[in-house]
């Protein structure tokens, strides 16, 4: 994942901001003593990415990767729009607890900009929803130049979007946060249809940490620098992650880039045990027979 990619990630401040004031109100409305759902996972599963993390011999790429992780940032259908019987075939392949998130097609985001696309999303429920309960929570990554002016037209799209379809929103336009009212009033849109609203981490655009919750499901896309920085900021979000789960979170979906692929299975492996021991969860740890930090760098 190039974006927000530097040259030199050790002259960057990666402490992450303070929440929102509201986050913890928002959250508050389901606080209960239940540890929430959590699920990890990597952008892809082939082999030509995750080089180090497939067994030699290795043939069913999804098979072993759904063995080591519960989840997948599904941005496969960004690109295009699979069929139904693909969806059924990912299904079968995968264990009971597994869970796919798929991106929205970038006809709908970004060719026609949630204008004119009601076919096009029709047809990517319909053969997304052969995953059945298998099918986590859809997410909508608009383009950078998608501004608040857009405002209408997002707000149209997601009175359409059929609300049994859990889905999480990624603005990467700097004015949807910048400008108090435009914010209150994307933050109370998100609200009102229960989109969650996603946060990005990543080197280059710190705009997009606005750690504002909408919603009781934290959605954080993490982009590693390919530095030894990577990890304080994974320590960084365990720590708020257990925050929020003692405000009331009830799922963390946290998916695991790098700017150039190389070990992200290595970084998740090392995000899960830290969490397993911070939030009391049970994720199991990929290829746990590694010391990942020291493996990853050095």
């Amino acid at each position: 994942m190039k974006f927000g990619s530097v040259s030199h990630p050790e002259h960057i401040d990666f402490s992450l901001p303070e929440d929102h004031p509201k986050t913890r109100l928002v959250l508050e409305q389901f606080k209960d003593d239940n540890v929430p759902e959590i699920y990890v996972g990597c952008a892809k599963w082939n082999k030509a990415d995750l080089k180090h993390f497939y067994p030699k011999g290795t043939k069913d790429e999804l098979g072993y990767y759904a063995s080591q992780f519960n989840s997948i940032e599904l941005n496969a259908t960004f690109y295009r729009i699979f069929s139904a019987e693909q969806f059924a075939v990912w299904k079968h392949k995968t264990p009971q607890s597994f869970k796919f998130f798929p991106k929205i097609n970038q006809t709908i985001s970004h060719y026609k900009r949630l204008t004119d696309v009601k076919a096009e999303t029709e047809l990517l429920l319909t053969n997304a929803s052969q995953l059945e309960d298998k099918l986590g929570c859809f997410f909508l990554q608009l383009h950078t130049n998608f501004s608040p002016d857009n405002f209408r037209v997002l707000s149209e799209f997601l009175n359409f979007w059929p609300e049994q379809y859990p889905l999480a929103v990624e603005f990467r336009h700097s004015d949807w946060f910048n400008d108090v009212e435009v914010a209150n009033n994307l933050y109370q849109l998100l609200e009102t249809h229960n989109i969650s609203n996603i946060i990005v981490d990543t080197a280059g655009r710190r705009d997009l940490l606005h750690m504002r919750l909408t919603n009781a499901r934290a959605f954080v896309r993490y982009v590693g620098a390919n530095h030894s920085s990577d990890y304080k900021r994974l320590d960084d979000w365990v720590e708020r992650l257990k925050l929020w789960q003692d405000q009331g979170i009830k799922e963390i979906d946290f998916f695991i880039h790098q700017n150039t692929e190389k070990e992200s299975p290595l970084l998740a492996a090392y995000f899960i045990k830290a969490l397993n021991k911070a939030l009391g969860s049970q994720l199991k740890i990929p290829n746990d027979n590694t010391n990942s930090q020291q493996n990853l760098f050095t």
